[in-house]
């Protein structure tokens, strides 16, 4: 293994090092994967138009997501079953997150429990929400959340059913025997059983609540006082609704492309609804996300920071809590350069003038004609 530059190369270790099953439920999308391959494509048809002869000697990448401030606009978003990449799991990635000064969402389906990442030490943590049909235990672990001294909700709706992922179901997909959804293991909800498709689709099927809807994003203000971000959101009519239902937040997201396939790329569903909320709440991007070159473009649509998944697991994968830390430390050099080649000394510097987007020069054309 030579020396590592950028965070995609974690992928080919984590895919030598795990078992078939594991590395394919962690890259896997939904059914064709356009949309998977979309995700980073689109940030690669978005172009520069750097600002010259700035003065960026001194760069300052800080900012302040929910009132809580962090060392840089790159977050770590929730993914499943860390224990399946390394033995270590979330306590690495809790660690790494606060090593690197920044916010950790944990997933509901973590195999490491809300107290357990808590043990870990300081940090800023956010907590993903499935609302299963047993209200109650949804109630529960929101109140246990809040407890662990999480900071935030960021509840998926874009999940009433598994989106159908080929992978998972030509292996059978389950969780390995060793490990359980620590969050749920007192619930007799912590097992996945073996089916004939994917075990994890089977498990949706019977546990998670189908009828979710906007009522419930108000219920769940009455159970907590945690800002609630809605996390699955892509268009602007769900962005007025997420408003109008008092969201703190939202997170423009396609669920790492493994709900439903042919939906744009993140990058590309950004600006809508940055316009539709109007500066009313802050708007997040995951997706995709795997250059420090995408965070810039991210922040240059109305952005207020980003959530990466795919990297942070392979490189636990490859090389537990190091790896993390690496591919935050990457990332953030990667950004730094980006805002210092494009004259920007702070983030409230980048602008929509810094990008051209495809639909910018569709507009430019015809007048140049």
């Amino acid at each position: 293994m030579g020396e590592i530059t950028n965070v995609m190369e974690y992928q080919a270790i984590a895919k030598q090092k795990l078992p078939k099953m594991a590395y394919d439920y962690y890259a896997s999308g939904a059914e064709d994967e356009w949309t998977l391959q979309e995700n980073r494509e689109a940030f690669s048809r978005i172009l520069f138009r750097p600002r010259i002869l700035i003065d960026v000697s001194k760069i300052d990448m800080t900012t302040t997501v929910l009132g809580f401030k962090i060392s840089m606009p790159i977050m770590i978003a929730p993914t499943a079953m860390q224990k399946m990449a390394h033995p270590d799991g979330e306590y690495a990635t809790a660690r790494a997150a606060s090593a690197a000064n920044t916010i950790m969402t944990l997933s509901s389906w973590a195999t490491s429990s809300v107290e357990e990442v808590a043990s870990t030490g300081p940090g800023i943590r956010f907590f993903q929400l499935y609302v299963y049909k047993d209200r109650k235990v949804v109630e529960q672990l929101v109140r246990r959340a809040e407890r662990a001294g999480f900071k935030a909700i960021a509840l998926t709706v874009d999940t009433p059913r598994l989106g159908r992922r080929e992978a998972d179901i030509k292996n059978r997909f389950v969780l390995p025997p060793n490990l359980t959804l620590k969050n749920f293991e007192g619930l007799d909800l912590g097992k996945m059983d073996q089916a004939a498709d994917s075990g994890l689709a089977s498990y949706v099927a019977g546990q998670i609540d189908r009828t979710l809807s906007w009522k419930d994003v108000k219920w769940l203000q009455t159970i907590t006082t945690l800002p609630i971000l809605v996390k699955g959101v892509i268009t602007a009519e769900d962005t007025r609704l997420a408003v109008e239902n008092g969201a703190a937040g939202i997170i423009v997201s396609n669920h790492g492309a493994r709900q439903l396939d042919y939906v744009p790329a993140t990058i590309s569903a950004l600006e809508e609804v940055i316009k539709a909320a109007r500066g009313q709440l802050p708007v997040f991007l995951d997706g995709g996300v795997r250059r420090g070159t995408d965070v810039f473009k991210a922040l240059a649509l109305g952005a207020a920071g980003v959530f990466v998944g795919r990297p942070v697991v392979f490189a636990l994968a490859a090389a537990g809590e190091a790896g993390v830390s690496n591919v935050m430390k990457m990332l953030r050099d990667e950004f730094e350069l980006t805002m210092a080649l494009s004259g920007c000394t702070c983030l409230a510097d980048i602008t929509r003038n810094h990008i051209v987007t495809e639909s910018d020069r569709l507009r430019v054309m015809p007048s140049r004609l």
